[in-house]
């Protein structure tokens, strides 16, 4: 019984850094799209990053993908996902 939990928490365990892989690389792709744009959307893209960075850092993965999805829109711009 104890090895199954020690299993369990060890997939855990590396399937948590997994999920939150794409988070920095859609954040990445914001970044260097909006770069030092100061128009409108760009405005509100680097606002609606920020929320899903703290969504990230969180642990709401999901809702943070999510929230990037709706800065690109802002920006104008379609994100690349990791294949998972």
């Amino acid at each position: 019984m104890k090895s199954l939990v020690t299993a369990f928490v060890l997939v855990a365990l590396a399937a948590g850094p997994a999920l939150a892989g794409q988070c920095p690389t859609l954040q990445a792709q914001i970044d260097k799209a909006i770069g030092n744009r100061f128009d409108p959307g760009s405005a509100s893209a680097r606002s609606l990053a920020t929320q899903a960075n703290s969504l990230h850092v969180a642990g709401k993965h999901a809702e943070s993908e999510a929230k990037y999805e709706e800065a690109a829109k802002a920006a104008g711009i379609t994100l690349q996902k990791k294949q998972q």
